[in-house]
């Protein structure tokens, strides 16, 4: 009975609450606030887009309850005295401050933030707040590959996706149209006139004979050198180093002639991908192999360095970003380094994502090392082992020699004698005077016998002003130029500015730049023969820091004097002067005051015979130094973290090499690696990249074929597969592409006949108004889509055309700038291009930066980033180029040449030029056209025309 008066009296107590309105105990209230549910969705929704890790923007990060509670934001438990509670919610006179850039929260969500705070703020451990992207695990790319179909065709789906816009694919192309297309498709250059009577005449079937003709080309080391200038464009290649040194790097053209060789050798692309991430440790024994890795080096990076500790450890940060990025742009068609600063705003890749890559690479350092085998190492030691013994000995009983008349020669006693000899004080870079009895000199001749840095060698001293003075009253500085006189001596050049550290410097009567050295001496020529007495002469005149390394300075020295320039006499020297320093120099003189004779000829002796030794050395020289990256074990070593803002001074979470957690969350490979070195790191790196169930890498690959072979891919972004990269138009056809890139091997020709034996492939380009209206660009390929020619196609099919092409192949690619280098680098474009430029453009060697005039106007890229596809624009530039360029003349003149060499008659003349411009024979019209323009102009001319004429560049 007591139990039920109870009942009744809580019951009763509630409905009275209820009544009043007044918040009912916790107890007899809903349940407790469900953090995940009710509290993480507010803060992502209103607060992440500024307070996050990584953004700056915001003072303190909402990810976790930590970072509230060190920036004071929470007091668990007690939701009033908490100044997130303040910012949200405002007060009487003042409105919210927060969000910031958005609406308010709303007052049931700030009544559930309250309730969370006072019943003790409970956040689940480990538990982390992230912005959520644009695209989740569920976007397209990142789903596996999937064919439906149950008898899929190329041309099926095609259809298929035209039948749906009522479209419909035009009439296959005739064969002239399609060698030409087939040739510059798969070699880069035109069909021979033989080659197109040929394939005319094939009495096979259109089909059969175009099958024929694809295997051909195929064949062709051609196919490697139009194939492998698509591949060096995804991977960045080019052949300097960028930046404002932008230098160029003469040992990476192995890793241009490997992908050249690697695609004729239709190498499985897995595989090669597989060298380029790891391919100096999976195949540490074939230099073939190893130069592949050369991709992760071969982009841009800043050589300059930088002596305070964080700016270095950022431009680090810089270089091994830009190696993440290729990897991810080139393979995985996903932009890695949006991820570098926080979570990616548009694909679910997280910045641990990001940063499992960087301790991946963080072994990977820029430089040249030597390839060779282990066998053939050890075969060049064994041969060399004798010889550098012998060299060993013999330089170390040159240095006894030396070390023996130096300890003798500093016994105090002896010392003590020397230094009596030395009664001035050292040279001083910012004035070193000399004065002797007035001397009638035309020519004042000053010969450095070592300088002050480097006690080996003479060169390299600078001197910003020389100064002679007459000893007539008054006395002047006679050695001024502005006084007549001029000076002379071999100096540092540079090709774009030559007279930059000229001897002129040195009388100029400025000090701000000086003359540097490449020789030992520096003549000063009077205007008129002068009694002198005194010279001053430095290389930090006014300087606060002459002690760094630019104002080099003469330690021993002499100055002479002449009349005639031919006899000289000594006026001045440094001999009794304090050497610059305890050690080298003080050795140096040591050694020259005290050799004996029989010393001074056993050096003699034995620096003979140290100079035969190391020219048999040289018999044997040393495998070639390629540009793939050394290795770095310190830098290898974690542990290694997330960087809050991208900065490497604000560390966050540990972070482990790992495989990209978009791709594992659907099932596919995944790998994790908490003690490695860095070989494992990048060899798992490699396989995961390339393991059949990554949905990424086969669809990247597949559609990059599509793209060189239509124009425009399945996906017109070929390095995006994300949210902001394109959709594609063809899905399944995409997936059934990637699954047969994978059924073949990976190999690319199998590919190739595939797609270029369809209807698609073979259709006729064709203009048709009203499948404009539906397709403008011709995405759903109701025509083949006509293109221009890219411009190292131009440039070859004018050598071709001109019979000028030099076919040779691989080895160190020619230039068409002259490169001048000093501290940083110019490039000046070649005004004429001789023979030795006449190889395919394939074979240049083409740096960051450079201009090129012909190609550079054909949009040829500039190589600082990676370039999935062609911009083509047409500009006047492009006009002028080919119209003027005196390639165009040269090219025009040696076409012109050629065609006179197979005939006299200019009708004959005419058309074979057509033949080898244009694929086709010159109809009555324009054979008449262009006998007016001959007999006119001449033959030059209407070769000139032809060059600059739409169907020449234009592929249909």
């Amino acid at each position: 009975m007591a139990n039920l008066r109870s009942f009744v009296l809580v019951l009763f107590t509630s409905l009275v609450i209820c009544s009043f309105g007044v918040d009912p105990p916790t107890s007899f209230a809903q349940e407790r606030v469900d953090f995940e549910k009710e509290i993480a969705p507010v803060l992502q929704q209103h607060c992440l887009r500024c307070h996050s890790p990584g953004i700056d923007k915001g003072d303190v990060s909402l990810a976790t309850l930590s970072d509230l509670e060190e920036g004071g934001y929470i007091e668990a438990g007690d939701a009033e005295s908490s100044y997130l509670i303040e910012l949200v919610s405002g007060t009487s006179t003042e409105p919210p401050r927060m969000p910031k850039d958005g609406p308010p929260l709303s007052n049931a969500e700030i009544k559930k933030i309250k309730r969370w705070i006072d019943e003790g703020a409970n956040w689940p451990t480990d538990f982390v707040i992230r912005e959520k992207s644009k695209a989740d695990t569920g976007f397209w790319s990142f789903q596996p590959l999937k064919v439906d179909h149950p008898n899929p065709t190329i041309d099926g789906f095609i259809e298929s996706a035209l039948s749906a816009q009522e479209l419909s694919m035009r009439q296959i192309s005739d064969r002239r149209t399609l060698i030409r297309r087939a040739s510059y498709d798969l070699i880069g250059l035109p069909p021979t006139p033989a080659e197109i009577e040929d394939f005319l005449a094939d009495p096979d079937s259109d089909e059969v004979a175009f099958a024929n003709l694809v295997d051909r080309l195929l064949e062709s080391p051609h196919y490697g050198e139009r194939w492998g200038r698509h591949w060096l464009d995804v991977v960045r290649f080019g052949e300097s180093n960028g930046f404002e040194r932008n230098v160029l790097i003469n040992s990476l053209w192995p890793f241009r002639d490997y992908v050249i060789e690697s695609i004729n050798a239709d190498k499985p692309f897995d595989q090669l991908i597989r060298e380029h991430l790891a391919g100096d440790v999976t195949d540490s024994n074939d230099p073939s192999m190893m130069v592949g890795s050369a991709f992760l080096v071969s982009g841009p990076y800043d050589d300059v360095g930088n002596q305070d500790a964080a700016q270095a450890a950022q431009i680090r940060a810089n270089t091994l970003d830009e190696m993440i990025n290729a990897t991810g742009q080139a393979f995985l068609g996903m932009t890695l380094g949006c991820a570098r600063c926080h979570d990616h705003k548009f694909d679910p890749i997280k910045q641990e994502d990001y940063y499992a890559f960087y301790a991946t690479f963080a072994g990977v350092r820029h430089g040249e090392v030597l390839l060779e085998t282990s066998e053939s190492k050890k075969q060049r030691t064994q041969k060399l082992k004798p010889l550098n013994e012998q060299l060993a000995s013999l330089e170390t009983e040159q240095r006894k020699i030396q070390a023996d008349v130096v300890a003798r020669a500093r016994e105090p006693e002896k010392l003590d004698q020397w230094r009596a000899r030395w009664t001035r004080p050292p040279v001083d870079r910012t004035g070193t005077e000399e004065v002797f009895k007035p001397v009638r000199a035309k020519f004042v001749r000053l010969t450095c016998e070592a300088q002050d840095s480097n006690v080996a060698t003479p060169r390299g001293f600078r001197i910003d002003e020389f100064e002679i003075y007459s000893s007539q009253s008054p006395n002047q500085n006679v050695a001024l130029a502005s006084n007549g006189s001029v000076a002379s001596g071999p100096a540092r050049k540079i090709d774009d500015f030559p007279n930059a550290y000229g001897p002129h410097l040195a009388i100029d009567g400025k000090t701000g730049e000086r003359f540097i050295s490449s020789g030992n001496v520096l003549t000063i020529e009077l205007a008129k023969p002068t009694p002198i007495s005194r010279i001053l002469f430095s290389s930090a005149k006014g300087e606060t820091t002459p002690e760094h390394s630019k104002f080099v300075f003469v330690a021993d020295y002499r100055i002479e004097a002449s009349l005639d320039g031919e006899t000289w006499t000594e006026i001045a020297h440094g001999r009794d002067r304090k050497p610059v320093n305890e050690t080298s120099h003080l050795n140096r003189r040591l050694e020259k005051l005290e050799m004996t004779q029989t010393e001074k000829k056993q050096l003699v002796e034995l620096r003979r015979s140290i100079q035969k030794v190391k020219a048999e050395i040289a018999k044997t020289p040393p495998p070639a130094k390629v540009w793939i990256g050394t290795r770095s074990q310190k830098d290898a070593k974690g542990p290694f973290h997330v960087f809050i803002g991208g900065s490497p001074q604000r560390t966050g979470v540990t972070v482990v090499p790992a495989s990209m957690s978009a791709v594992t969350a659907n099932g596919g490979p995944t790998f994790e690696l908490n003690e490695s070195s860095e070989a494992e790191r990048r060899i798992a790196l490699a396989n995961w990249v390339t393991d059949a169930g990554n949905p990424l890498t086969p669809r990247v690959l597949a559609n990059r074929l599509w793209h060189y072979h239509f124009g425009t891919g399945i996906v017109d972004t070929p390095s995006d597969f994300g949210y902001m990269g394109g959709r594609p138009t063809h899905p399944e056809l995409l997936d059934f592409l990637a699954t047969k890139l994978i059924e073949n091997k990976w190999q690319l020709k199998p590919m190739h006949r595939m797609i270029m034996n369809t209807k698609a492939y073979r259709q006729a380009s064709d203009f048709d108004q009203a499948s404009t209206q539906i397709d403008a660009r011709s995405r759903l390929l109701w025509r083949f889509p006509p293109r221009r020619l890219s411009a190292e196609e131009i440039r070859d099919t004018m050598l071709v055309t001109a019979g000028k092409l030099d076919k040779r192949r691989g080895g160190p690619g020619f230039r068409l700038y002259d490169y001048w280098q000093d501290n940083v680098s110019t490039y000046v474009p070649l005004d004429r291009h001789g023979p030795e430029t006449f190889r395919r453009a394939v074979y240049h060697q083409n740096a960051r930066a450079s201009v090129v005039d012909l190609m550079t106007e054909f949009d040829q890229p500039d190589c600082a980033f990676s370039t999935p596809r062609r911009a083509q624009t047409t500009t006047p530039l492009q006009a002028l180029t080919m119209f003027n360029h005196s390639f165009t003349l040269d090219m025009a003149n040696a076409l012109a040449s050629r065609l006179q060499s197979t005939s006299d008659e200019a009708k004959d003349q005419i058309e074979l030029a057509y033949e080898l411009c244009y694929g086709r024979p010159a109809d009555a019209m324009e054979v008449q056209w262009c006998q007016t323009l001959v007999q006119e102009h001449g033959l030059e001319h209407l070769c000139r025309v032809l060059f600059n004429t739409s169907e020449m560049i234009y592929v249909k």
